[in-house]
């Protein structure tokens, strides 16, 4: 189906473009939220007659989330998830979580705004994208951890899985005579007394 947009459309074009899209995407999505017209001669000529409007109404959107994007922008939000021991996460982390935490933090957005590329299941520090507009977008932390002084630990910059495997497990450790026959009970000696203990 050919299609006028009535405003940029990522990987589709600009305003007043006519470009060609599946029968479904349009019907589904475009028009009923009002991003695109049918590509026919009456609606050619109401789109010609409204350009200015409509080229005016994007400009003042823009700059409202240019202005908006100030209080976005940066933020980090911490949510703190169950997983294992290898850090997968129970679940995934939603973008209805990312946006709750970001709205409590005052960042005022809508679900829709969220961009996430892959399903975040497992713990980290990942950057999501927020399209405040089609031409404005910015880049939020979601930091999520088991805990909040894990969560700290990785808004320093440390991957807390790897350091969990690289922890070097101290407790107790056996006394080792490598002289001793089989089955003899090494014998150490007090440095301050001098006796032997067993």
């Amino acid at each position: 189906m050919d299609i006028i947009l009535l405003e940029r459309v990522e990987k589709l074009g600009g305003i007043g473009d006519v470009v060609s899209v599946k029968d479904g995407y349009a019907r589904n999505y475009l028009l009923p939220n009002r991003k695109a017209l049918r590509a026919n001669e009456a609606n050619k000529k109401v789109f010609d007659a409204n350009r200015a409007k409509i080229e005016a109404e994007n400009a003042s959107r823009r700059l409202d989330a240019e202005k908006h994007s100030s209080n976005v922008e940066g933020k980090q939000v911490v949510l703190i998830r169950a997983s294992s021991n290898s850090g997968q996460l129970y679940g995934s982390v939603s973008v209805r979580d990312i946006v709750d935490a970001l709205n409590a933090d005052g960042a005022g957005i809508a679900k829709q705004m969220i961009v996430l590329e892959r399903p975040i299941k497992t713990i980290g520090v990942f950057d999501v994208r927020v399209n405040l507009h089609p031409e404005v977008s910015v880049t939020v932390k979601v930091n999520v951890a088991r805990s909040p002084d894990e969560a700290d630990l990785q808004s320093q910059g440390v991957d807390v899985m790897a350091a969990m495997f690289e922890q070097d497990v101290s407790g107790f450790t056996e006394a080792y005579d490598p002289n001793a026959e089989p089955g003899e009970i090494v014998v150490e000696e007090d440095a301050e007394t001098g006796e032997k203990e067993a």
